[in-house]
């Protein structure tokens, strides 16, 4: 048996004449007729009586009627998901992203990029960067976001982002009054730092010292998120990514331009071995574009 001789089986059932079942099938007549017909020798016993030109189901065809009903209907669920596929709205996608982007940027654009998707799934896991490239080389994910400068794209990464860093104060600080904070303005304030083994700090530290000015740090985080949560806290004051600002959903930080201009790279990477899904290179464009329509110029120094 063929699937095809069962559908044209299941048209003559529904329609009961060959002429509209061809129509459903969209196919002649007489290929309609010899679908049947070649179904009733494979199973052995007929299925039709016909009768003044008419088809009338054996009481064999209608015991057979409700089991190739069962069975299509799941060969056309594979078909609608096949059509989903190749329409790139079905899909699954692997992704793996710095706290930086994975708590703020990102979980808005692939909530904007699934809208439009109800059949795709995506999985976002949090890890360090260094542990987002060490995914990504692994072959554990289709695409990671990394805190990482990349100034020559290749054909697995590229620069996603340069965002400039803002100053993070509490809500009702002095400096809130100011429309550009600079380094000789946080003199003396407690400072709440990235741990030294985010490439931020060394920027960060080397900035100060170049103005003389030395930080009071009393409290630090490897995570943008905490850091801006400590200001809030009023453990200090920061700098911080201007995306991870952009994200911020607290109401007692105040997030100020800074000057000199401090920047922070973000690149997207992918595997080079690992099979890339038909959604990957729609959902890349709509993260870029995502960025430029929401980001805007007080959040980004350079694309």
């Amino acid at each position: 048996m063929k699937i095809r001789q069962l559908e044209a089986f299941r048209a003559i059932m529904l329609h009961q004449t060959v002429t509209l079942a061809s129509e459903m099938l969209h196919i002649s007549q007489p290929a309609t007729t010899r679908l049947l017909s070649d179904l009733e020798t494979s199973l052995g016993f007929k299925l039709f009586d016909r009768v003044k030109g008419r088809l009338h189901p054996t009481v064999e065809a209608q015991a057979l009627f409700e089991e190739v009903q069962r069975s299509l209907a799941g060969v056309d669920r594979i078909a609608r998901a096949a059509d989903e596929i190749r329409n790139l709205s079905r899909g699954t996608l692997q992704i793996a992203a710095a706290p930086a982007i994975a708590l703020s940027f990102l979980p808005h654009a692939i909530a904007d990029f699934l809208k439009t998707r109800p059949e795709a799934y995506a999985s976002l896991a949090v890890h360090s960067s260094r542990s987002v490239v060490d995914m990504v080389i692994g072959q554990r994910c289709d695409i990671g976001f990394a805190r990482l400068t990349m100034n020559h794209a290749s054909a697995h990464g590229e620069r996603l982002v340069s965002a400039k860093m803002v100053c993070a104060l509490p809500v009702g600080h002095r400096l809130c009054a100011l429309d550009m904070i600079r380094p000789t303005d946080l003199a003396g304030e407690r400072f709440v730092a990235h741990q030294r083994s985010v490439d931020a700090r060394m920027q960060i530290d080397s900035l100060f010292a170049s103005h003389g000015v030395e930080l009071n740090l009393q409290t630090e985080s490897q995570v943008s998120h905490a850091i801006c949560s400590f200001v809030e806290a009023g453990a200090g004051v920061s700098l911080i990514d201007a995306i991870t600002a952009w994200g911020y959903r607290g109401n007692g930080v105040v997030f100020k331009p800074f000057e000199p201009v401090l920047t922070t790279d973000f690149a997207l990477l992918t595997p080079s071995n690992r099979p890339a899904p038909l959604l990957l290179k729609p959902f890349i464009s709509h993260v870029r574009k995502f960025a430029l329509a929401e980001l805007g110029p007080g959040v980004v120094a350079e694309w």
